[in-house]
This record gives structure tokens, sequence and C-alpha cells, in this order.
């Protein structure tokens, strides 16, 4: 075996990209043609990614619960749940699978080697040679139940972790809009399909159609290895070979998906959503234009889509952007508008919500008059050379601070591989944005695009979803009567048949496994300390300067941070939508389609937030701030500089149609935001009055916002109660103008003289102390109950406990992951078919929070929470146990991002009293739990009296609701 590669792989080619600091390799397995690309870099985190092409051509989602099921126990990991336990027994910074709609992936992370080859162990053979047990199929897809699983005389019902995390997604209005809008786009490939599953359709899947499927593309000819960091390709290969790819031979059957075929004609169809929490239909229409572009394996087709994508929708000034938010015939721009470049062929879409079903014609001329307008035009040089710089930016920066930044670039590169295209292209963008440089000097360049692209395509589809009160109702009714019927042809011996499953099924989910078969790292592998990014100190004309000098890749990173001044409940209240305003508004004499401009010309973003944290010692005490903050290429730092300092001190309120716009906006993204965001908008209800954070988290960001920006944005129809906004929020911004300015900066060390040089000529002096925000103390129970627009439940349950500083922090800390690994997870997600839940400690907010996520039941996992601190408290308990919740603290403690995001992190933890010093003794105590803490924290804390519940549900759920004590409220 060479340095390189291992001799049953043969390298196609070695390309190194400069931009990316990382050369990328190409290889194919000799025997069954698998390829492999791996990101050589000088990176710790080694990430590892197998993917799938999965070709689904129905509604039933196989792909989607095969993804589950394979997972779930294989040839040489034969226990139920190996995935999960290895989450618990794993340092991995990042670990998960998923399937999309024409692949599915199973990607992990860590820094640790032994880890790394742990998972890589247990998820070759988990995708090669899973067990695929019909029970596992029953658990994670669908089954058939009594209601009271041992009586035949109850009612059927449906369950399922599939069946319910999809009922939960489709009640997403943005997930049921892509996928009708895929159902006609395509008609004839497989994105006319749900790849997760429709539920009305999930439970005719069958098992032996899983296994048919599984056998199918399961193989590694049709395998698209991908991995990135500093672990030698050869390494991988070695272990790709003798744990998997040595028993295949090559299967001649290729999967792949053809190009859809082009309508003629524009389409034009109306369908219906549920709306469940409302009786007003009228202004809840949504219409959307789509159009199909081109290959999304060739670079010239992704970048030119990418040009016009941000010449329309960039920012407000830009035409089609600018209609969307302003037009009459709708609220706000439609959750669908951009481009979608993941399918084999490039999707555009624009849209609005909020509208009227009769103006869909309008709507459709008046964006083909923009495009029109455009295409006759034409852009400025000036903007479209912008824009290529937006392109660079984004292509430059060394991300990292969500997914490792390795799995982002794998997941850039991985559907052009899909389609056999070519990856490194896609990654090595310079040459073609060089090329495009020049191209774009031709004057009619933009114009022949836009014809191109929508002017002279054909391939148009225009979406109307119209809102549809009974819809649920019918659903759930067309459910129960399917049921009925099923169960009036079962004869005694399939009721038999049913029971005798359930029972199987519960005895599976109570069986413990043999888990020493599994790998592990143990704490003897953790790491002796923290890494925290360290920063020196400077000033510029008196103001504090914070440089972190981080290896940015040529981006400058910049804040402006200022205390939150004292504020009254009505300012206080109006914070969230001041930040969101301060960049999207006008500066001085520039009005904001001016400033929109000047931002996306000179930065690669800019945005304001209100940062809060508890107290170390003490979460009554909230201190705050005010951070703007930007990034731009190391050539444009001056004028970012510059921006950032006009923002602060010019941006002006006063544009009146501009705030309603955003206040529309606001609540739209807030409504529809719930279903995707229930478990954390649940456990914000329930921790409302455990302290002065907790209150505003859920005043700024919980169901009560939304009721409030509802209300808000019906009040402003009135002028007046537009200018009286108007006038508080210019009040507000006077107010944090008179605060005391400190400024952070990230880059490369070469960079931050040139910086600070920029600020010292901009920065001149600063405003003196004044009063301090401070919100009032609160600590109260409640049990509430919001009713929303869903078709599953989101429970939460909440204890008041302490904030970091406290001795019991640490083991409370550790307690989530215990609970959730010994107990939540089986209780709630395999038992009770919910598609997670779990339970964690905020020591922000010094609160304990149960959870559950698209839950089909409300009771029962109230119970469960009740059940999981019996089982902590009288039950035995092992030191294995133990290691892995205390692994998971350590792994998030732990974990990586990007160079200047852990610049970032650590001076904001400074700001909060989170010293360096703090954090790595935080860190020893989680290392030093014991089991009789776990104990003593629990009985302390966890109990009846002190416990606040909320539940996210439906109408259709209010009498247990009501049985459970709780108080309703709606939106």
């Amino acid at each position: 075996m060479s340095d390189t590669q291992h001799p049953a792989f043969e390298c196609i080619r070695r390309v190194p990209i400069t931009a990316l600091n990382l050369s990328v390799e190409e290889y194919r397995h000799r025997n069954t043609g698998a390829v492999h690309y791996h990101f050589a870099s000088d990176n710790p985190e080694n990430v590892f990614l197998v993917a799938l092409r999965t070709v689904p051509m129905d509604h039933k989602g196989v792909a989607h619960i095969l993804e589950h099921t394979a997972l779930c126990g294989s040839e040489r990991y034969p226990v139920r749940d190996p995935f999960f336990m290895m989450i618990r027994r794993s340092l991995n910074t990042f670990m998960n699978a998923f399937t999309s709609n024409d692949w599915t992936a199973y990607p992990f992370a860590s820094q640790n080697r032994k880890d790394f080859n742990n998972l890589l162990d247990v998820y070759l053979d988990a995708v090669f040679f899973s067990r695929l047990d019909e029970l596992d199929f029953l658990q994670e897809g669908h089954r058939l139940e009594f209601e009271q699983a041992d009586n035949a005389a109850s009612p059927l019902v449906y369950k399922g972790v599939v069946f319910n995390e999809m009922k939960g997604a489709m009640s997403s209005i943005s997930s049921v809009l892509w996928q009708t809008l895929c159902s006609y786009l395509f008609p004839s490939t497989t994105y006319h399909y749900n790849s997760g599953g429709d539920p009305q359709y999930i439970t005719d899947l069958s098992y032996q159609e899983l296994v048919d499927f599984y056998r199918e593309h399961y193989h590694p000819s049709n395998a698209i290895f991908m991995t990135f960091g500093n672990i030698p390709a050869a390494e991988h290969q070695q272990a790709f070979e003798e744990k998997a790819l040595a028993r295949f031979d090559k299967n001649p059957h290729d999967i792949v998906i053809g190009r859809e075929k082009r309508y003629q004609a524009p389409v034009r169809v109306q369908e219906a959503y549920a709306l469940d929490d409302s009786d007003d239909t009228s202004g809840q229409t949504h219409i959307v234009l789509a159009w199909l572009l081109g290959q999304n394996t060739s670079l010239i087709d992704v970048l030119n889509a990418q040009l016009v994508n941000y010449v329309l929708l960039e920012n407000s000034a830009c035409p089609l952007q600018h209609y969307l938010e302003t037009t009459e015939l709708g609220s706000s721009p439609s959750p669908l508008c951009g481009m979608e470049d993941s399918y084999r062929e490039l999707v555009f879409c624009c849209g609005i919500a909020g509208a009227d079903a009769d103006n869909a014609d309008r709507f459709e001329q008046q964006v083909m008059a923009i495009l029109q307008q455009v295409a006759d035009q034409g852009v400025p040089y000036e903007r479209l050379r912008a824009i290529l710089q937006q392109i660079e930016l984004s292509h430059r920066e060394i991300s990292g601070d969500g997914y490792p930044y390795g799995l982002q670039l794998i997941l850039t590169a991985l559907p052009s591989v899909t389609h056999r295209g070519d990856p490194i292209e896609l990654l090595d963008l310079e040459p073609a944005l060089a090329t495009l440089h020049q191209a774009i000097k031709q004057p009619d360049y933009i114009q022949q695009l836009v014809r191109q692209f929508f002017i002279n395509n054909q391939h148009r589809v225009r979406l109307v979803m119209t809102p549809d009160t009974g819809l649920s109702a019918r659903r759930q009714q067309a459910e129960r009567q399917q049921l009925d019927s099923i169960r009036a042809q079962l004869d005694d011996n399939a009721c038999r048949d049913i029971i005798n499953k359930a029972r199987a099924l519960a005895e599976r989910q109570a069986h413990i496994d043999d888990d020493s078969i599994l790998p592990r790292v143990t704490l003897a592998d953790v790491p002796a300390t923290l890494f925290i990014a360290e920063g020196e100190e400077d000033s510029v004309n008196g103001i504090p300067l914070h440089c972190y000098n981080q290896g940015t890749n040529g981006l400058v990173y910049q804040q402006l941070i200022l205390p939150l001044p004292a504020l009254d409940d009505e300012l206080l209240a109006l914070l969230p939508l001041y930040t969101q305003l301060l960049t999207e508004v006008g500066i001085g004499d520039k009005d904001f389609t001016e400033v929109q401009h000047w931002q996306s010309d000179k930065v690669g973003s800019i945005h304001a937030f209100a940062s809060l944290r508890g107290s170390v010692d003490d979460a009554q005490q909230v201190p705050g701030y005010l951070v703007l903050s930007a990034k731009a290429l190391a050539r444009e730092q001056r004028a970012m500089a510059e921006l950032l300092q006009a923002t602060l001190r010019h941006a002006r309120f006063d544009e009146l149609s501009r705030l309603k716009d955003i206040v529309s906006q606001n609540r739209n993204r807030k409504e529809q935001g719930i279903t995707g965001n229930g478990h954390i908008l649940a456990m914000t209800a329930a921790c409302a009055g455990l302290s002065p954070l907790a209150r505003l988290n859920e005043q700024w960001g919980g169901m009560s916002s939304i009721r409030q920006v509802k209300l808000l944005d019906k009040a402003l129809k009135e002028p007046s109660a537009l200018q009286q906004l108007s006038d508080k929020l210019a009040a507000l911004h006077q107010a944090m103008q008179a605060m005391p300015l400190q400024i952070l900066s990230v880059a490369e060390q070469e960079l931050q003289a040139d910086i600070h040089h920029s600020l010292f000529g901009l920065w001149q002096h600063h405003p003196a102390a004044a009063p301090l925000l401070q919100p009032a103390p609160v600590q109260q129970h409640q049990q509430v109950a919001w009713l929303a627009n869903s078709q599953v439940n989101f429970c939460a349950r909440a204890y008041a406990t302490v904030p970091s500083g406290h001795a019991d922090a640490a083991a409370l800390t550790v307690l989530g992951g215990f609970l959730r690994n010994g107990f939540l997870h089986t209780a709630i997600r395999e038992k009770g078919g919910a598609y997670g839940g779990g339970a964690s400690q905020d020591n922000n907010i010094a609160a304990f929070r149960f959870y559950s996520y698209r839950d089909p039941r409300i009771s029962g996992t109230l119970a469960d929470f009740d059940a999981a601190i019996d089982w902590m408290l009288n039950h035995p308990h092992n030191a294995a146990q133990l290691e892995e919740a205390i692994l998971g603290v350590i792994g998030s403690l732990d974990k990586p991002g990007s160079p200047a995001g852990e610049a970032k992190q650590a001076f904001h933890n400074r700001l909060f009293g989170r010293s360096p010093e703090q954090r790595r003794a935080f860190r020893q105590q989680i290392l030093q739990v014991s089991i009789a803490d776990l104990q003593r924290v629990t009985r302390r804390y966890l109990t009846a009296d002190n416990a606040s519940t909320a539940v996210i549900s439906h109408s259709g759920q209010r009498a247990e609701l009501e049985q459970l004590g709780l108080a309703i409220h709606t939106l």
C-alpha cells in the first residue's frame, strides 16, 4: 500500500484548491466502481460521509424509513440501536443521517482518531450489512396497534417514528408549498414524490418493499465515499476495503435520474393547504412562480443562475425582491424565494404569502414585467462585479460554527457527484469566477441570461395554495375511516397477530442489549484541556479594541458592542424589531434601497442582535449588549468600518412603509416556523416565569411574540400607529447611541495594523457610561398550552435550578444527557413514537427542561417526564451510563468552530463573565460528576412543586389539555 492510496483503489486525479487551503483527491474502487473523494487538509476535525443514490418513485417514504431502519442494528453490531448508542460513547463533533430527494447520506465528524475509527466501523457495517429487522421497520416506519395494545376491542391506530415525523413536517406550510410545487415542476422524475414520505401514503409501504429498495440501492457500486481532514486517503481506503468493499462485486445496474421533460407552455394550478388555527381565510393564500433552469453538474449553469439570483433577490433593493416585499397583492415574500441547486436541475422560485387567489394573474403579470424590464435594461457593471465579490467571499469563508467546515464542503460537492458531474470544478471557483468577471463586461450578458432562464423558458409553474379550514379534519376522518375499515376485516387471528407484534416490539424495546460489542472512547481519551482562542487588548482614541488574530483566509470580521441602556417595558418589547431594522433602513440621506446596495457592494453581511445572558452567579441579574456585526474581504475592511459607523450613528426609522413591510414579513416568518421549532417554543413557554431572561425569551421569540407581532401587524394598518412605531424606534436608537462603545476585530495578524489605522480615523470619541438595562426579577411557575396549526404535539416541562457558577450546575448539565440516554429516548421516541425527546440544563436562565418533538402524545409524554425522575432516583445505575453522559457534555464543550466563530465565542464569553478560567473549571467539574451528584440534584430541583409545563398542540386536543389543567392560549 502506498502512502497516498490503497491498491484496491485507482487514483483518478489530485487537484490543489488554493482558495480553500486543501487538495481534492479522486479515487475509484477497482472492483465495485465506488468513488472516493478525499479533501486533504491539515484540519484535525476529520469528516466521513457515505452517500447512496436513492430514487423513490412514490410517496411512501421508503428511502427515509430505510435511513432510520438501517441504523437499528447490523451484522457485526446486532444491537437494537447502535446509532444512538454510539452517540453516547463518542466524542463526535457531528453525527447524523440525511434523506435528500435523490440521495441518502450517513455523515459524522470527530477530532479524536480513535473515535473516528470507531464510528467508521459502525457506519460501514450499518450501511452495507444492515439487519433490517422487521420490528425496527414497525418502530421507525409505521405499524398498526390497538389503542390499548393488548385489547382488540379498542380502536386501531397508526404508530411509527417517521409517520409522526412527517405529520409534523407536512404541518409546515413551507414544506407543503415546496412538495406541491415539485410535484408539478417535475412530473416524471423522482422529485415529483415526497422523499420523506407523505403520511397519507407511508402506511402503504410494506416491509418487503423496504428490503427490496435496500438491496437495489445500498450497494458499493452506487456509493459515494467522501472524507475530509488530516487522515490520509489510504488509511480510509484500508478501512473501506477491509470492513465492506472486499465482499462485493460490481453491480451492473446504474441508478440514474434523467432530465425532466419540458413543458411547452406554462402550467397554472391551484391546491389547498390545511389551516387549523383561524376561521379567517382572507389574505392567507400563497402564490408561487417557479422555473427549471440548467444542470447542477454544469459549473457555468450554476454560476450564471447564482448571478441572476443575486441580481433579482439578494436584498431589498433588487428589483424582484423589492417588488415581493412591497406589493399590495401580498403581505410578504414567500418562504420559497430563491434558487435550489441540490437537485439535478436548478430550480428558481419567487412568490408571496398573505395573498388572495383572485390576484394570481396580476401577480404573475407583474413578475414577468419586472423580469422583462431587467432583460431590456440590464444591470450596471459595478453591480455585477459586486455580486461576484459576494460569491468569492462565500467561497473563501472558513465556516464551521454549525456543521463542521469539512462537512459543509462535502455537502456542497455531493449533489454534483450524485449526478456524475465534476465536484472539483464546483469547489475550485477561482478560474470560473475570473472567466465570469470578463463575461459580465459584455453589455447584454445579464439580459441574455434573464431571457434564457425566464422570458423564453416555458417550463414555468404557477402554484396558488389556498387555505382550507376543514382539510385537517377531513384527513383525520379519512384516516379514522381507513382504520375502521381495516378493523372490520380483521378476524381473530389477525387481531392476535397485531397484539403479538406490539408485544414483541415492546419486549424488544425493553430488552437491554449487550453494548460491549460496540467500540467506545472513554474519559481517558478526553483532551486534558479546553482550547479557547486568545485575543489582544488595544484601543482606538480611548475606545477599547479587542483583536483576535485568526486564520480567516483573507476575511475580516468586525463588531461594535454597546451595553443595553435602561429601557421602559414598551421600548424593551421592541428591541428584537429594532435590531432587525437597524440594518434594513435608510442611513442619513440614503434611503433603504441605497443602503442595501451599499451593504452588498462592500460587505459580505451586516446584521445586528441583542445578546443577553444570566449572570454566572445569579440568573436574576441579566447583563445585555447590542451587537452590530459585519464581515468583508480584506480589501474592503475600511469600507466595512465606515458602513458600521454610519449605521450606528445615522440609521433612521422614518420610512414608514419599510417598517410596515418588515413587521408583516416577521409575522409570516414566525407563523411558518412553529412546526419546525415547536420543541424550542414549548421549552421557552415552560421557562417563561423562571428568570428575567427566560421571560424576555418568551416575549421576544416565543409563542407570545407570535401573537404580539400579529397584533402589531394589524395595528399598523392605521397611519397613526405606524408613526408611533417610528417614533419609538427612533427613541430606542437614540438611547443606544448614548452608550459606551467597544470594538471586536477578527482577522489574520498581518491585517490588524491596517484595520487599526482605519478605525483610528473613524472613531474619535465615545459616550460616557449611562444607566444599564436590568430587567425586573421574576420566579413563578405556570401551566400553559398554545393551539397552533400543527398535526402533532410539542411538550415541555421546566424546573427552576441554578446558573453555571453554582456548584450544582455541572451535575444538572450531565443529568440532561443521562436521562435522555437511559430513559427518555426509549420512552418518548421508541415507545411513544415521537420524532425526538430529551432533557437539558440551561445555565443562562437557570432552568432544567424536558421536551418532546413532533409527538403524537401529550399526557403519556408528560407522565414519561415524571417517570424519568423516578427512574433516576429509584433504579440502579452504573458507571458506564455516567461516562456516556459526561462524554456527551465534553463533546459539546470541546466542539470546534470556525476561526472567526471561536474568536467571537471567546470574546463574548469574557464579556459575560465566562473567563477561560471559569470555563475550564466548569469543564473539570463536569468530569468529576458522580451518580450520587445526579440523584442529589434530581431530588433537590426536579420536584412537583417546582415544575412548569407547556404544550403546543392543535384544537383537536383541547379537551385533553383542559383535563391536564393547562391554561389555553390561541394565536
